[in-house]
């Protein structure tokens, strides 16, 4: 999942990263609220974490203004703003959550999983295509009694890929999903962890193949399903 940190204090944006970061969250983290609309915007996140005393525009300013440009994007507003009054407000805005600091991590991952599964995103334990399934706690790959540990960007390209399994998913959105919107990342970076994915489902002796379509993108493929997937498949944030 990809999470959208919109904090002003650095150090407490840097403990909400790295608690998300470690429960394999991919994170972007900006620090004032123009930034956090122009980011929110681009639609590529699937929580946006905001706090509402910010530089520039405030949460609430913020969160009501991507409702009015059609941005669903869930909301968490986490503040120390705690009366009454605010969290109306908040809500009221358009935000789908308010939390209060200081917070438990556990509550707020409990909190970000309701989030995603209000977006149809359920967050199952494992995911599953073809012989393969993914296990979104441990991070390993199994195919029958063989199974291996995907590292943390093998890992996110794999849950991404099979999680649109009918649509072919573009090299962009690859990087601006696993490596963030800000990061340098290019093409090759991409091709080289699909390389050592197809490794991983060779070493496994899966069936599942994940086939490159030139000029617009990768997608699973389980030749014992037959071709009406990929008939049916459309592009998701197809390169030019």
């Amino acid at each position: 999942m990809q999470v959208l940190i919109v904090e002003d204090d650095v150090r407490l944006s840097d403990a909400l990263a790295q608690i998300l970061r470690n429960n394999n969250y991919q994170v972007d983290t900006v620090y004032d609220g123009a930034d956090g609309l122009a980011y929110a915007e681009s639609g590529i996140y699937d929580v946006v974490v905001l706090d509402v005393m910010l530089p520039k525009m405030d949460g609430f300013q913020v969160v009501s203004e991507l409702r009015r440009r059609k941005v669903t994007t869930p909301v968490l507003m986490l503040t120390a703003r705690d009366n009454l009054k605010d969290k109306i407000d908040g809500l009221d805005s358009g935000a789908d959550d308010y939390m209060t600091k200081p917070f438990a991590p556990a509550e707020l991952m409990a909190r970000l999983r309701s989030l995603s599964r209000r977006q149809g995103e359920v967050q199952f334990e494992t995911v599953e295509f073809g012989d393969i399934s993914l296990n979104l706690e441990t991070c390993e790959l199994t195919r029958g009694d063989k199974s291996i540990h995907l590292a943390l960007k093998e890992f996110s390209i794999m849950h991404i890929l099979m999680s649109n399994t009918t649509r072919i998913t573009s090299k962009e959105l690859l990087i601006s999903k696993v490596w963030g919107v800000e990061s340098t990342a290019e093409d090759n970076n991409v091709e080289a962890y699909v390389s050592f994915l197809r490794k991983k489902l060779r070493f496994l002796g899966s069936r599942v193949k994940i086939s490159t379509l030139r000029k617009m993108g990768y997608r699973l493929e389980d030749p014992q399903a037959g071709d009406a997937s990929a008939d049916a498949a459309e592009p998701v944030g197809a390169e030019a």
